[in-house]
């Protein structure tokens, strides 16, 4: 057992390999995910298809050249975004969510565990401050604003969600927040100057987290946080790295390099799945219009998740992608589209879920206000309510399960 002697203000917290060993497919013991040569990951699936982001760069390239590519209008109204209104304390008895912006979420369980997914605050989610992608809704509020972040797990290291500035930020505010990271990236945690509290998963892992009141008082105070030492007790969660079918890139030379991931969070009785990013199936091109989940255009799809559902689920509370999905060819390996989406919800057994992965920025062609409307049509496909089962919200609001 190691103590990382992190946690939450007042909180000290100790990491530990999960207590009970949880379930895997058998597949999963060779580790195919790893490359042969110790330098990388991979999909191990049928369902994937490997490409090369340059190439990417070149098909959407040409397609602007033709005048066959899409350009979203972010002209607002697009989201609503509203001001998050956070618990001011630990206690609660409910599971709480708040969506943050694309892959963003704020997750409260009961029992007083506080987890960020895959924050990324800045402007733009790019290398340069003056390059690449720009938001097109503002974020909701500022890292000072969140009251407690007892964890931050981070799906993988594209910087659409994993972002210096922000991280940088969490940090200074939240000096004892532990990250949860795939293998491979707490090498770039180190080079952040954050050495410790840094905790790196392969698919199916675990590790058990608990946090303990602490006598002393927090490196940095925090105004917003209403003490709940009358009433402090023990927290304990147990987080899981899981696969999903994407890859990782910080350059254009390290591609793989790190391993991406979903995770499972369980605490206070509460069990959540986060999606991070991720594909379903590899559809290759076809006319504009065809629907490629009609009866004649059948392609594998990712077992992995139906694995998950089995052996991990059910789960309360998926967050699960949605958005970044077309052109569908080029995209469909490692985006999901909505009816993607919705496999994905169905065979990861989500009782509930919320998208995410849309909504800020303009990563693809789909119109900016596609997703949710996609969904909609998704969930009537498979003879499943269109609100109240997966739902999206407007940015900085919270919902309970």
């Amino acid at each position: 057992m190691s103590s990382s002697g992190t946690a939450a203000s007042l909180y000290a917290a100790t990491i530990s390999p999960a207590s009970v060993n949880g379930a895997e497919p058998e597949e999963a013991k060779d580790k195919r995910h790893h490359l042969k040569d110790g330098k990388g990951f991979t999909n191990p699936w049928d369902s994937w298809r490997e490409f090369s982001g340059p190439g990417i760069m070149k098909a959407m390239v040409m397609r602007r050249f033709k005048g066959t590519a899409n350009s979203p209008n972010t002209t607002p109204p697009t989201v609503v975004v509203r001001k998050p209104d956070f618990l001011p304390s630990r206690s609660t008895d409910t599971l709480r969510a708040t969506w943050l912006g694309h892959a963003c979420y704020f997750v409260e369980f009961p029992g007083g565990f506080r987890v960020l997914f895959d924050p990324v605050f800045s402007e733009r989610c790019s290398p340069f401050t003056w390059l690449g992608p720009k938001r097109y809704t503002d974020v909701p509020c500022q890292i000072e604003d969140i009251p407690t972040i007892d964890a931050v797990v981070i799906s993988h290291s594209h910087y659409d969600h994993l972002d210096h500035p922000t991280i940088m930020k969490v940090k200074a505010k939240h000096p004892n927040v532990h990250f949860f990271v795939p293998l491979g990236n707490k090498k770039w945690f180190a080079e952040s100057g954050i050495k410790e509290g840094v905790t790196e998963l392969d698919w199916w892992e675990q590790r058990d987290l608990d946090l303990a009141p602490s006598a002393s008082k927090p490196a940095v105070s925090n105004a917003n946080v209403k003490s709940d030492l009358a009433e402090d007790k023990s927290i304990s969660a147990r987080i899981g790295c899981l696969p999903c079918q994407h890859t990782s890139a910080r350059t254009p030379f390290d591609k793989g390099v790190t391993l991406w991931a979903s995770w499972s969070v369980e605490s206070g009785g509460k069990k959540v799945w986060f999606g991070g990013d991720t594909g379903y199936r590899a559809v290759p091109e076809l006319p504009k219009g065809v629907d490629d989940y009609d009866d004649e255009h059948v392609y594998p799809h990712c077992p992995a998740f139906k694995d998950i559902g089995n052996l991990r689920g059910p789960f309360d509370l998926g967050l699960i992608p949605i958005g970044a999905y077309d052109p569908r060819w080029i995209m469909s390996p490692m985006h999901a589209n909505p009816f993607d989406s919705v496999n994905i919800f169905k065979d990861t057994k989500c009782k509930r879920a919320m998208g995410i992965h849309w909504g800020t920025w303009v990563l693809t062609e789909e119109d900016v206000l596609e997703p949710p409307q996609l969904l909609k049509k998704a969930l009537t496909r498979s003879s499943i309510a269109d609100t109240g089962v997966f739902d999206v919200c407007e940015i900085g609001e919270s919902r309970e399960f």
